[in-house]
């Protein structure tokens, strides 16, 4: 006796291949829970007629509904999607939702199973079915990555079977290389024109399921810290992708929120704001969290490059929380005052910890520092700075370069690092530098060490041996020298590479220790001796953003590309 479900269900199926609809496809294959009550009873005529034993014949079953189908030009087959339908009924027997490490395996499986279904003649209709797996295996693998002790038993295997030379694959990790299969294979479409743009401008064939897969990819990538693997996707896209304009608003979006991480999490930070700044300009309104998420990334770059988010900008409701973050940052920066930049931005601030989750506080810390140099030198020279004495001899005159006395900014400098250490005795601690400040070097081995003023001795302690030290191999350490003071070569060295970067226009007289102003005409020399740091990056900086595609691409000559020699003549011949 055949099941009467399961085979009224694969007769449907078999149309919908016939009517090549993938969205109807994608609504019937079913397979998260809860289940509706029909595909209950789909599941136990599988449990009851087909077995884990009875493979073949469930095998057997799907052939004789799913239909013929000219095969795909990279070579898959009827087989395969048959196989892919085989996995769904075995998915639904075998589940257990309660074990989500099973259920990962099983899910992973099934998706390994349907990208292999992609590769066919129908694999655009299947494409719907392999983003909506591709989905589920992702929230499935981020929240298992969440759950650590659900996963610890595979953490320690990994970690007995690895060797040194190879780097440990992670559960989100290895989902992403199953689903960057998939984007693979819709990235390497060969049907239709070489540009993967039909005649109406959109993407054809399994081209259009290009930047649904590759933003699932570079979420997880990005998830694991793996942003090597994210480069590969980044690299792929740039050279064999159709334009993204093509594609749909929130697909856009989300890989240039993405692409700009990846730029910034590289030092690039020109081209992570023209990625982010895009990516924020077409994002929904209403989309608030993913509007904060971006301009997170999209200030801090902007405030690298010297460009401070405006007041209008912070009232947004997706900046809410930004100003008490940022401004502090930005008043440091535009007074020159170091010492509350390097307590803003010292590991045991108020908001280090909020820096340091999104992974921009070393950024903004190294970068923003020579910004701050720049504006203390800018208010030196508008306090004391010589704006250039005109003098006369005869019928000549002479007008003096205006300059900068680096002794007034070293004596600035010193102030102000002076201030900084003030109140250091008792530093707070956050969890992130055992209570040791971090605006002072501290001893290399200092998570080892606890802060004496804070810890009181235990009753019955030896007076004569150190307390504080866990090691007792630590116990003869000496507490580190106070950080040294700025000196004269370390401001000409700070004001060297502010010209060598264009942030300051002139030359320093070493032997006067002084920073001359040239080219000031008619215009004031504080403008034309400090420009505006924004101008001088811009005008430096390259358009170019790699990884975006941004117009359609003639293609090149390369391996898989058939070049028309029809017309060609003989080498020698004489033109026709």
């Amino acid at each position: 006796m055949s099941p009467p479900t399961l085979d009224q269900f694969l007769g449907e199926i078999a149309g919908i291949i016939k009517e090549k609809n993938g969205t109807q496809l994608q609504a019937y294959l079913i397979y998260e829970p809860p289940l509706p009550p029909l595909y209950n009873k789909i599941v136990l005529e599988i449990r009851q007629y087909y077995p884990p034993s009875s493979q073949k014949a469930l095998e057997n079953k799907c052939i004789s509904f799913i239909p013929e189908y000219d095969e795909g030009d990279e070579g898959g087959s009827r087989t395969s999607f048959v196989m892919f339908m085989v996995k769904y009924f075995a998915f639904l027997r075998d589940v257990d939702v309660d074990n989500l490490i099973e259920t990962h395996d099983l899910l992973k499986a099934l998706l390994n199973q349907s990208i292999l279904a992609l590769s066919s003649s129908i694999g655009v209709i299947v494409l719907p079915t392999v983003v909506s797996l591709s989905r589920a295996l992702a929230r499935l693998a981020i929240g298992l990555d969440k759950r650590p002790e659900l996963i610890e038993h595979l953490i320690r295997r990994e970690s007995l079977v690895e060797s040194e030379a190879t780097e440990r694959v992670t559960l989100v990790e290895s989902s992403a290389n199953v689903i960057r299969e998939a984007f693979k294979k819709c990235l390497s479409e060969r049907s239709g024109p070489p540009s993967g743009i039909d005649s109406n401008g959109t993407p054809e064939g399994r081209r259009i399921g290009i930047y649904v897969m590759a933003n699932l990819c570079l979420k997880l990538f990005f998830h694991c810290r793996k942003l090597r693997s994210a480069e590969q996707i980044f690299g792929n896209i740039y050279q064999q992708s159709p334009p993204l304009g093509l594609f749909p608003a929130a697909q856009r979006v989300t890989f240039l929120y993405y692409l700009g991480r990846y730029l910034f999490a590289n030092n690039h930070f020109y081209r992570a704001q023209l990625a982010l700044q895009t990516a924020y300009d077409q994002c929904h309104a209403q989309c608030i969290s993913q509007r904060h998420l971006i301009l997170i990334y999209l200030t801090t770059s902007n405030i690298i490059l010297g460009r401070f988010p405006s007041f209008r900008l912070l009232q947004r409701p997706e900046a809410a929380g930004l100003a008490e973050k940022f401004q502090p940052i930005c008043t440091a920066i535009a007074t020159g005052d170091l010492a509350s930049f390097r307590k803003y931005m010292d590991l045991d601030a108020q908001n280090a910890e909020w820096f340091l989750r999104r992974r921009i506080l070393f950024q903004l810390t190294n970068r923003c520092e020579i910004l701050v140099w720049r504006s203390l030198a800018r208010r030196t020279f508008l306090l004391s700075g010589s704006q250039g004495a005109v003098t006369s001899q005869g019928d000549v005159t002479r007008k003096a370069a205006p300059t900068l006395s680096l002794q007034d900014m070293l004596t600035l400098a010193i102030l102000l690092e002076k201030r900084r250490h003030v109140g250091e005795n008792t530093p707070k601690p956050n969890g992130l530098t055992n209570g040791h400040s971090s605006t002072q070097r501290t001893h290399t081995n200092a998570i080892f060490v606890f802060p004496k003023a804070q810890t009181p001795p235990p009753q019955g302690a030896d007076p004569e041996t150190p307390y504080g030290y866990v090691d007792t191999d630590l116990a003869d350490v000496v507490d580190p020298e106070p950080p040294l003071l700025p000196n004269m070569e370390i401001i000409e060295s700070i004001i060297a590479s502010l010209i060598e970067q264009g942030l300051l226009h002139g030359f320093i007289s070493h032997a006067q220790h002084r920073f001359a102003i040239t080219g000031v005409k008619e215009a004031r020399p504080v403008r034309v001796g400090f420009p505006c740091v924004w101008d001088v990056i811009n005008a430096r900086a390259n358009q170019e953003v790699p990884g975006w595609v941004k117009e359609r691409k003639a293609p090149a000559f390369g391996p898989g590309m058939v070049v028309n020699l029809s017309g060609a003549r003989p080498a020698g011949a004489a033109p026709g």
